[in-house]
C-alpha cells in the first residue's frame, strides 16, 4: 500500500541477495555514515504491493544518526523469489519465519520496522521469537483487518487477478486510476516503468494471500503488549487503512511510545520521509542499552 517508490539505491548502499536458511532474500543495505557513531541495526518489512524501495528515502536521514538499514522484499515480492500460485508458501506464520531467518542472518540485534502489512508480518515474527530484537516499530498498522474500504478495493484486486493476468490487471489499472492502495499508477518519484516491473514481479499468490490477511486478521494487541520488546507506533495525521484514533489506542494498549507525523498520510516513508527518520532514530536513540552477552559466548559458538 505504498504511494510511491524511489528505485536508486543512496550513495553507499548495496543491493544483493541476503542468504538465509529460508532462501535469498533482495535487500538494499546502507551502512552507518562516515563519522557517525554506529547506533544499531534495523531491518524494514514493506506494505502490500509494496517492495524494499518504499524505504529508500529513510536510508540517508538514518544513516547520518548512526543507523545500518536494511530494506528487504519479503517473499514473493518484487525481486525475491517465491511461487506464482501456492498461497500456502505466504501463511503469515511463513512470512513470519522468514523474518527470524533474515534476523539471524545479519547476526546482530536488530530493531525491527513494519509498514501496513509488513508491521503486522513483524508482529507475528516478535510473538514467534522476540529475542533477536532490539524493538519494533509499526508504521501504518493497526491492530487488526484494515478497514471496511479497504477491505472492499483488496476484493476487487483479488476478483481481477482470478480472471485477469498481472500484466492485464496493470493495463486495466493504468486506464481506470483505481486507488493506490491496491497497487495501481502510483504518484511520485518513481519511475513508471520500474514501478510496472515491480508489480509484474509480484507473485500473484502473495498478493491474494496477504490480501486475504489483512483483511481478516485478527487483534493481538494483548500478546504484544505481554512481551518485554519496546514499541513504538508511528502514522501519518490521516490514514484510511487504519483510522488514526485506532492507532491512537493501539498504542496506549501496547504502552508503546506514539508519532504522528504532520502531513502525511498512509506512507509517512515517502509522504515526509526526514521527519520520519527523525521520530524513528529519536525511539531507537532513547532506548536502554542491550545487556551484555554472557562471557564466553563468542568462544562456544566458534
Amino acid at each position: 500500500m505504498s504511494r510511491n517508490a524511489t528505485f536508486t539505491p543512496p550513495p553507499g548502499a548495496r543491493a544483493y541477495p541476503l542468504r538465509t536458511a529460508r532462501g535469498e532474500f533482495a535487500v538494499v543495505d546502507s551502512p552507518a555514515a562516515g563519522g557517525a557513531e554506529p547506533k544499531g541495526l534495523v531491518l524494514m518489512l514493506p506494505g502490500f504491493t509494496g517492495s524494499k524501495e518504499d524505504f529508500t528515502l529513510l536510508h540517508e536521514p538514518l544513516a547520518a544518526r548512526g543507523y545500518r538499514t536494511v530494506a528487504v522484499d519479503g517473499r514473493g515480492q518484487y525481486e525475491t523469489d517465491g511461487p506464482a500460485h501456492d498461497e500456502s508458501a505466504y501463511t503469515q506464520r511463513e512470512l513470519a519465519r522468514d523474518v527470524l531467518a533474515q534476523a539471524a542472518a545479519l547476526d546482530a540485534p536488530v530493531h525491527l520496522l513494519g509498514h501496513s502489512l509488513g508491521g503486522q508480518i513483524a508482529r507475528a515474527a516478535v510473538l514467534l521469537d522476540h529475542s533477536p530484537f532490539r524493538s519494533l516499530t509499526l508504521l501504518s498498522s493497526g491492530p487488526a483487518q484494515i478497514s471496511v474500504s479497504q477491505q472492499q478495493r483488496v476484493k476487487l484486486l483479488r476478483d481481477a487477478l482470478a480472471v485477469m493476468t498481472m500484466e492485464q490487471v496493470w493495463e486495466t489499472m493504468q486506464a481506470m486510476g483505481p486507488p493506490e492502495e491496491v497497487g495501481g499508477p502510483l504518484r511520485g518519484p518513481g519511475d513508471e516503468e520500474r514501478l510496472r516491473l515491480r508489480w509484474l514481479g509480484t507473485r500473484p499468490a502473495q498478493l491474494l494471500a496477504t490480501g486475504r490477511q489483512l483483511c481478516t486478521e485478527p487483534d493481538r494487541v494483548a500478546e504484544l503488549a505481554a512481551l518485554p520488546l519496546p514499541c513504538h507506533v508511528v502514522s501519518g495525521e490521516r490514514d484510511d487503512t487504519w483510522p488514526v484514533p485506532l492507532l491512537d489506542d493501539m498504542a496506549l494498549r501496547l504502552g508503546a511510545r506514539r508519532t504522528v507525523i504532520a502531513g502525511a498520510e498512509h506512507s509517512p516513508n515517502t509522504d515526509r520521509p526526514l521527519p520520519t527518520a527523525l521520530a524513528l532514530a529519536g525511539f531507537w536513540d532513547g532506548l536502554p542499552p542491550r545487556p551484555a552477552e554472557p562471557e564466553g559466548r563468542d568462544a562456544e559458538e566458534g
